[in-house]
Parts: C-alpha cells; sequence; structure tokens
C-alpha cells in the first residue's frame, strides 16, 4: 500500500485518475482489454468524471464491475448506485460491457448468485474504490467478514453508513435509508491486480487515521489495504490531517 497526498481534492483527483487510465491502457495494450471495478458517492465524482476525459483509452475494449448497490430501491431513485454510474460515467464513455447491480430485485440472493457467476474467472485488473466515514470499504461496514470467499454477499447497513447516507444528502431521513445492500465482498476487491482509493474530505479524516495507522482489523474495513502491495491511497490535506506520516 501507497499513501499519497495533495493539496486539495481537485489535485487528488485528478492525480488518482491518471493513474487509473495508465492501468487501464496498459492493460488493454497487453491483453486487448481492461476490466474494472467502479465505486460511486462523493469521493468518486471528481474522479470519474476526470478518467472520463481520457480520450487515449479505448472503453470499448473494457468490462466494468459494479461495485455496491442497495436492495430495495429502483434505479430511478436519487440514491440510486445505477443512476450515479450511469448518468456520471456510463453513458460519457460506454465501456464495452456493463454488470451492474440490480438492487430493485426482491431476491437479492438470485441476483448476488448472478453476479458471482459472471465475476468467478474474471481477472480484475483494478478497482476505483473510496472509503466510509465508518472505515468501509463497499457496503462492508464493521465488523466486515474478511474471510468469505463470495465475491458478492448481501450485508447489513450499520447506523454510521446510514448517517454517512443521509448526511451527503442521498437519504431525507434515516428511516428512508434501506436496512440492505449487495456488496462485493472485500476478498474479491483484493483479489484486484491494482487498487486505486480515493479519499478526499475532512469527514473522512478520523476514519483514514485509523484504518491506515492503527490494527489491520474487521473493525476498521479498509486497514485490510494494507496487506495489498498495488494498493494507492489518494488523499488531500483534509483527509490526511490526522496522520502522523504520509508521503
Amino acid at each position: 500500500m501507497k499513501i499519497q497526498v495533495y493539496n486539495s481534492k481537485i489535485e487528488t483527483s485528478k492525480k488518482a485518475a491518471q493513474q487509473a487510465a495508465e492501468i487501464l491502457k496498459e492493460s488493454i495494450n497487453r491483453k486487448n482489454k481492461a476490466t474494472f471495478i467502479a465505486a460511486t458517492g462523493l469521493s468518486q465524482t471528481d474522479f470519474l468524471d476526470d478518467l472520463s476525459q481520457d480520450p487515449k483509452i479505448d472503453w470499448s475494449k473494457t468490462e466494468m464491475f459494479h461495485l455496491d448497490e442497495y436492495v430495495g430501491i429502483p434505479e430511478t431513485h436519487p440514491a440510486s448506485f445505477r443512476k450515479y454510474l450511469k448518468e456520471r460515467f456510463i453513458e460519457k464513455v460506454n465501456p464495452g460491457m456493463v454488470h451492474l447491480i440490480n438492487g430493485s430485485s426482491d431476491k437479492p440472493d438470485e441476483e448476488v448468485a448472478r453476479l458471482n457467476q459472471l465475476i468467478a474467472d474474471k481477472e480484475i485488473d483494478v478497482a476505483f474504490i473510496g472509503i466510509g466515514e465508518n472505515g468501509h470499504v463497499a457496503f462492508n461496514d464493521p465488523p466486515a467478514d474478511f474471510e468469505t470467499k463470495d465475491p458478492f454477499i448481501v450485508v447489513n447497513l450499520d447506523q454510521a453508513c446510514k448517517k454517512q447516507q443521509v448526511g451527503e444528502g442521498w437519504f431525507a431521513g434515516l428511516e428512508d435509508v434501506p436496512s440492505k445492500a449487495i456488496t462485493m465482498s472485500v476478498s474479491q476487491i483484493m483479489k484486484s491486480n491494482d487498487i486505486i482509493c480515493t479519499v478526499p474530505g475532512e469527514r473522512k479524516a478520523e476514519a483514514v487515521k485509523k484504518c491506515f495507522e492503527g490494527e489491520i482489523s474487521p473493525n476498521c474495513p479498509a486497514s485490510i489495504l494494507k496487506k495489498h502491495e498495488n494498493a494507492f491511497i489518494y488523499l488531500d490535506q483534509d483527509s490526511a490531517q490526522l496522520l502522523k506520516n504520509s508521503t
């Protein structure tokens, strides 16, 4: 794992997008294809916008997997991650193949089985992720399951996660946030060849300190990234303010 700190959120997103673009282009040059994982949320908005503007990525040769999605809300809901990705990224770059999570399914276990079959034999070149205020990666809230080998799982969302979603304006109140989500598991994220983790903003400073200067623990899910030699953590001055050591 390598932590990189930049002066502003804008610079952080641009630098992360530059490395992400190079990874995608290298994979396409080497094997005529690149497979990646895309996340959502406020931390990813500028990053995805910057990435979509690179004219040298042949997006027709890419395959995209969706990181996580709420269970029980339609794609038309303002908080839908499918809606977010389509409007802010997919419709801009048109990846060759896209696998979105159907959170509207009334049988989430069947949707998980479908996704697990799709990703089972895939080599993931790079995962684009953030971390939550509670230290989660995807919707793997603490204590996260570090042991399951299933690529996608159904999880219960904790109170801190729900508060973040309300605080960011996705829902009017806690009672409106779904109780469950379909998420890519920690073990599947860690199987990615490279991980680009973009974490700007003061709201993430406490989670950044706990995850990257504390012990590796399911109670700080993103701490597992310290075990990945090609995990690149992009911070700004605000999110890095509590760290004792950073580069």
